[in-house]
Parts: structure tokens; C-alpha cells; sequence
């Protein structure tokens, strides 16, 4: 008898997620912080160094500089700035969202050092002596803009004015912003139609007064912005720029465009895969996929997160982990079905059998991600923030959201001798009367020999290794200015563009680049590369002539050596650290066979996609070591599935002596995840070509590389990684064991 309260409950409990999600999805995407990819905005990483040779860098003076760069940004009007502190002698400053970037930065980098100096140059007071936030905007007698100042000390400006009113040449007293000791020179200066110094005033008595009047070529904005700068205090230190990266901000929304149009894309295909596959318990995946949506952007808004282009990629790619682990249930469930059991029988048996490989399959990746966030910068933090989050509740939505919905359905009864709805054909069901648990389901995979073939694949995968040896040395890699160091100019244009009229144009102001590439589908991006890292002033010089001439400002990236050669060294140890973190989580889990046999196909992998990018001469950045540690992450994914059977299966079958008997078992546990492994590829390579196809080009290489690691990584988890267990696992059985060595008798 069909219990209809249980289907009565499921659609409550659909209306109420529906609803939920359709309330509060748009104020929740609203409140979302997006980074400078999305929104147009810079970032600048600071190498602090004293000010003079009697100041030292420490935590307190650097918290200090913090502070006063934080009331600087309060001046700019950026409602959410990152200031944060790393390792002993830097800080990393982000800006999103800002209008004026050149102008941004020089108010950041500058000193704000205010001296009053005499004609030689003798300083007589410095910025010590005006009174907290003791700086305004006001007018002169002649109604010009101006800036007020509030002195602590009546007396001290007394003695002052009264040396200068004492000075044998000439009574001026000139007010410097950061003065340059041996640089500047006020007889030099004084001789410019725009001198460097702020005003000199005529001193004509004594002053013993708190208020002082910088008088000189203001407008109202100036005015206020130099008060401003003064009031948020002098930096007690020197700031130079080793890293920066700045994106326009018509880049950043036609971004953001592009790649949430992908993930629709890529998304919808995968619901309509998911209920064309699975039937009912494919409905159930949709919901609870669209929860898992819907909870990702609740809770990275609960965090505080930044969302970048790479994360909306993860929370996409997300989806995919999401779908693997309702279809390793589902599988299972089908599995069960198909040996004659019950719809509820086979609903439980499912979902107990794939809960542990769920659970190890999500963990490694996890792992892959954790070690992404701790050695990451900037973009690639949030990657991996984004994956964390969605491998997190990936598994929540999934694993009991699914069973919940689907529980339902199953407990109501009402699916009792209605395999159809699983997605099982009735030809396909066994007499259960006639199974028993060594059993086997109806497979259309039952023929498939992936052992047979083994050493052909060897032989395949190893020429390609050496072919991919000879590329690197030929090729190698075509390193982007993360780990090269040097700058990169992105230009956007309303027309198609050639590289030989950017090149020309950038030549034209002493600009002329390495090379220059072409993108978008148009041709209307240009990215021009150059050697060197460039100043500050260069970049503003280079964003004001390109803004005029294309009508966007510029994205403009520059690496100083030093962070390049660090964030090399960073790529390296983040995949090194996640490989030994696999191969002690899988000997754990498994036994160091199986860790050892994963580790190779995940290096088998890594090279692939390495000798690929030499191949094709696509840029390696940072977002492509990104893009590898994720398809670690997947393809352990994939292995650590197939291991799980083989492990089930060796604790079925009880004596284990023969290379057949060991090649039998490999054959049955890869025939058995083959469906999952081609459903679960398929439909992340739907959503990676999704991105390829439909989202931004600054990702293109990130979703190149997760295409191509996906392919590959597939492969050599059905094709290398098992099979090399098989032949280590088979010589480890035939070793002949040491025969116990018995105590000799006692001689008499």
C-alpha cells in the first residue's frame, strides 16, 4: 500500500527549497563581495623598508603603516579594502571596484612626509608638529582654494617664523610633501612653472599663532585630498611595489558576464543529463544540486568571501563533484536492482556500499584544495576557498540531501516494482531467487578486458612521456610573468585589433613590447608582454594612453623577479606537499601499493598537461598550477572509486593465489565504475568546455588545462593506475614467505 504522506512530504519540502532559493537567491548574490577580475579594481603587494638607517622594520611599525594606509583608502571611498600583513617585510594591499587606479596608488605609495624648510633648504618644523587631523579644505583671502592647518605648538611656530624672519637672503618659508634629502632643492625648483613644493609664503613678523594657510595652484578636490592625506598621517616607512596587478573595469563586468552565462550552460546540461540518465532519482539530483548552489553562495556571503573568476569556476566545477557522488549512489542502487532486490533494499544497500568511497573520494580532493589555499595568492585563494566550501557541502547536499528526498519515494512505496524509474530496463533484473552475493549485476561492460591490453597502454603512455620529454627540452614551457617575472598589458577594444597596430601603437610612447597576442572572438583583445616589471608612474603613463586611444582602461600586471622566483617556488612545494599528503591518506586507507600506484598516474598526468602547454605554447601562469592541483584532485577522485571496488572485491573473493585470479578482479571492479567514470567526466567536461566556449578569456588556459587533465586523468585511472597495482600486488603475493625459524634444542 502506497503511504502517499511521504510524497505528500517530498513536495513540501520541494516547495519550501524552491521558495527559499526564489527568496532569497538575488539578495543574497547582491551582498556578495566580487574581486578585482569582476569588478575592476588593483592589487599591489609592498616590500617595506625603513625610512632612514636608525628605523627598523618590525610587527608594530608595520601594523602602523596598515593603519595609515587604511585611513588613506577611507580618503578613496573604497567601501571593502584588504590590507593585509605577510611574512616579515610586506603588505599586500586590494583594491575593488575604484574609479581612478593611477591616482589610487600614488595617494598610496606616497610618504605624506610634511616639512617646513627655509631657502637652503633647512628643515625648520616638520609633520610631527601638526595637531591630530588638524588638516581641512578652506579658501584664501582672494576666495581660492586652499589648505588650513592646525599647529599643536603656538610658540614653536613662534620661533619659526621668527628664524625665517631672520634669514639673510630671503624671509620664505616653503612647505615641502616629502621632501628628497640631496634631490630636491628649492632654488631649483622655484625656477619651474610647476615646483614640487607645496607653497612658499612670505614671513613679514612674528607668528605666534596655531593656524598656518597652504596657499598655491589647488582646485577644491586637490585641496580636500591633501588635507585628507595629511590627516591620515605619514607612512613611518618606504613602500615599493614588487608585484601589481590592476583590471579594468569594463574587463571585469564583461567577465562576469561571460562566465556566469558559461555556468548556465554548463549547468543546465548537466540537470538535463542527470534526468535523462537517472529518471526520478535524477529530479532528486536537480534539487539538491540547486541547493548546493543556492547554500555555496549563502555561505561564501556569511564568510565574508570575495568572490573571483576562478571562483566561479570552482563553485561550477563544484557542481560536478556534486553530481559524482548522487551518481556513485545511484549506480550502486541500479547495481542492486538489477540483482532482483526490492526498490528499498536496494535504495539501502546503495547507499551504505558507496558511502565510504564517497567519503575518501572527497577528502583527497580536499586535500588538493587545502594545500592550493595555503600556498595560493590573491585569485587562486579564492579558488580554492570556493573549492573547499563546495567539496564541503557537495558532500552534505548530495549524501543526505538525496537520501532524504529519495527516502521518500522509496519508504512511500509507491516505486515498489518500478525499476523504470530508476533507469533499469526489466530485461535487465536477475531472479533474485537465483543470486547469491558473489553474484555479479547485468554489466554491458562484462566483456571489456581492461587488463589484457595493459602493456600497450604502457608502452602508449610511455612514448608519450618521452615525446613529451624531447617538447620541454625543444619548447619548453612558455612561462607568463607570474613565474618569469616582467609585465602584461590586456587591452580591450571595441574593434577587432592586429598585433602589428598594438605593437606600433605601444612603440609610439617607448612602450614597445616583447610580443603581443590576440584574443576573444573578435580579435578584440590584445595582450602585450614585456620583460622588464614596470614603476608606478609607467603603468599610469601606459593606462592614460591606452584609455585614450581604445577607450578602456588597460589590466595591467607587473612581477618583479623576486616574486617570481617565489611564487615558482611555491607552485612547486603546493604539488609536492599534495602528492605526499595522497600517499600517506591513501596508504591509510588502503595499503602503499595502492598510494604508490595512484601517485604515479597523478604524476603520469601532471607531465601530460605540462608537455601539452609546451606543445600548443599556451602561457603557464598562476591559475595553471591552480588548474593542476585540481585535476590532482580529480583524478585521485576517479582512482581512489576504483580502488574502492577492488578492495570490495578482494574481500569477497576469499583466496586470492594466481595472476588470473588478481586480473579478474581488476577487470570486474573497472567494468563495474566504468559508467560512473565516463558519467562523472562527462559531465565536468561539459562544464569545463561550457567555460571554454562561453566564459572569459582570461580563464581560457585554466579551462584548457582542466580540459585536457580531465581526459587524461580518466585514462590512467582505468588504463595505468589499476593495472600497475595488479603487477605490484602479484610479484607481493608470489614471494615465497620465510618459514618460522624453530627454537634448536638445548644442547646437553
Amino acid at each position: 500500500m502506497v503511504k502517499r504522506g511521504r510524497i505528500v512530504a517530498f513536495f513540501l519540502l520541494l516547495l519550501l527549497i524552491g521558495s527559499t532559493i526564489g527568496v532569497f537567491t538575488n539578495p543574497i548574490t547582491k551582498d556578495i563581495k566580487l574581486g578585482l577580475d569582476l569588478q575592476g579594481g588593483f592589487e599591489v603587494l609592498y616590500e617595506v623598508t625603513p625610512i632612514n638607517e636608525k628605523s627598523e622594520i618590525n610587527r608594530e611599525v608595520l601594523l602602523s603603516t596598515v593603519s595609515a594606509l587604511n585611513k588613506r583608502v577611507n580618503v578613496l571611498g573604497v567601501s571593502e579594502p584588504n590590507i593585509q600583513i605577510e611574512g616579515d617585510d610586506r603588505i599586500r594591499v586590494q583594491l575593488a571596484g575604484i574609479s581612478d587606479q593611477s591616482k589610487a596608488r600614488e595617494l598610496l605609495s606616497t610618504e605624506a612626509k610634511l616639512t617646513f624648510r627655509d631657502v637652503n633648504d633647512k628643515l625648520l618644523m616638520d609633520g610631527s608638529s601638526l595637531a591630530e587631523n588638524g588638516a581641512k579644505q578652506s579658501f584664501d583671502q582672494n576666495n581660492a582654494p586652499s589648505v588650513a592647518l592646525t599647529l599643536r605648538s603656538a610658540s614653536e611656530f613662534g620661533d619659526v617664523t621668527e628664524e625665517v624672519l631672520n634669514h639673510p637672503e630671503q624671509n620664505l618659508m616653503v612647505i615641502w610633501l616629502d621632501y628628497e634629502e640631496g634631490v630636491d632643492s628649492f632654488k631649483e625648483e622655484s625656477q619651474k612653472q610647476d615646483p614640487k613644493y607645496l607653497s612658499a609664503a612670505s614671513v613679514t613678523s612674528v607668528l605666534n599663532d596655531t593656524n598656518v594657510q597652504i596657499t598655491g595652484n589647488f582646485s577644491i578636490d586637490s585641496a580636500k585630498e591633501l588635507a585628507e592625506l595629511l590627516n591620515a598621517g605619514s607612512l613611518p616607512v618606504e613602500l615599493e611595489e614588487i608585484y601589481s596587478t590592476s583590471v579594468g573595469a569594463k574587463f571585469g563586468e564583461t567577465a562576469l558576464q561571460k562566465t556566469v552565462f558559461a555556468g548556465i550552460i554548463g549547468v543546465s546540461l548537466i540537470f538535463l543529463f542527470m534526468l535523462v540518465a537517472y529518471r526520478l532519482p535524477g529530479f532528486v539530483a536537480v534539487i539538491t544540486l540547486s541547493a548546493y548552489i543556492f547554500l555555496i553562495l549563502f555561505v561564501f556571503e556569511k564568510m565574508n568571501g570575495v568572490l573571483t573568476l576562478p571562483g566561479i569556476a570552482a563553485l561550477i566545477l563544484g557542481v560536478g563533484m556534486a553530481v559524482d557522488a548522487n551518481i556513485i549512489t545511484y549506480e550502486r542502487i541500479k547495481e542492486e536492482l538489477k540483482l532482483g532486490r526490492s526498490a528499498m533494499s536496494a535504495f539501502r544497500a546503495g547507499n551504505r556500499n558507496s558511502l565510504s568511497t564517497i567519503l575518501d573520494a572527497n577528502l583527497t580532493t580536499l586535500l588538493a584544495a587545502g594545500v592550493m589555499f595555503v600556498y595560493g595568492t590573491s585569485s587562486v585563494k579564492g579558488f580554492a576557498t570556493m573549492l573547499i566550501v563546495s567539496i564541503v557541502l557537495s558532500f552534505v547536499t548530495a549524501v543526505f540531501g538525496s537520501r532524504l528526498l529519495l527516502g521518500l519515494w522509496v519508504n512511500s512505496r509507491y516505486l515498489n516494482n518500478k525499476p523504470h524509474l530508476f533507469g533499469v530496463k526489466k530485461q535487465d533484473i536477475l531472479d533474485i531467487n537465483t543470486t547469491d552475493e558473489n553474484t555479479e549485476p547485468p554489466n554491458r561492460y562484462s566483456n571489456w578486458d581492461f587488463v589484457k591490453h595493459r602493456k600497450k597502454f604502457f608502452l602508449f603512455s610511455g612514448a608519450m612521456i618521452v615525446v613529451g620529454i624531447i617538447l620541454l627540452a625543444a619548447f619548453r614551457l612558455n612561462l607568463g610573468i607570474d613565474f618569469s617575472a616582467g609585465t602584461r598589458v590586456e587591452i580591450l577594444s571595441d574593434n577587432s585589433l592586429t598585433a602589428e597596430e598594438v605593437s606600433e601603437e605601444l612603440a609610439s610612447i617607448d612602450f614597445e613590447p616583447k610580443d603581443v597576442v590576440l584574443a576573444g572572438n573578435n580579435n578584440e583583445i590584445a595582450v602585450a608582454r614585456y620583460v622588464d616589471d614596470f614603476s608606478q608612474t609607467e603603468i599610469a603613463e601606459i593606462k592614460q594612453h591606452i584609455e585614450g586611444k581604445y577607450g578602456s582602461e588597460p589590466s595591467v600586471s607587473t612581477v618583479s623577479p623576486t616574486v617570481g622566483k617565489e611564487l615558482a617556488r611555491n607552485a612547486f612545494f603546493a604539488v609536492l606537499i599534495a602528492a605526499i599528503g595522497i600517499i600517506i591518506y591513501v596508504t591509510i586507507r588502503f595499503e602503499w601499493l595502492f598510494a604508490i600506484a595512484a601517485i604515479v598516474a597523478l604524476a603520469h598526468d601532471a607531465f601530460f598537461i605540462v608537455a601539452f602547454f609546451s606543445l600548443v605554447r599556451l602561457e603557464v601562469d598562476i591559475t595553471f598550477i591552480a588548474a593542476l592541483l585540481t585535476i590532482v584532485g580529480y583524478s585521485i577522485n576517479d582512482t581512489i572509486v576504483t580502488f574502492d571496488r577492488i578492495r570490495e572485491n578482494l574481500k569477497r573473493k576469499k583466496k586470492v593465489k594466481t595472476f588470473e585470479d588478481l586480473a579478474d578482479i581488476v577487470n570486474k571492479s573497472l567494468q563495474q565504475t566504468f559508467v560512473r567514470s565516463i558519467n562523472t567526466v562527462g559531465t565536468v567536461v561539459v562544464v569545463v568546455v561550457a567555460l571554454l566556449i562561453f566564459g572569459s578569456e582570461s580563464i581560457t588556459n585554466f579551462s584548457v588545462a582542466l580540459l585536457v587533465g580531465l581526459i587524461v586523468g580518466t585514462y590512467s585511472s582505468l588504463f595505468i593506475a589499476a593495472q600497475l597495482w595488479l603487477i605490484w600486488k602479484h610479484k607481493q603475493l608470489s614471494k615465497p614467505k620465510k618459514a618460522p625459524v624453530e627454537d634448536a634444542e638445548p644442547e646437553v
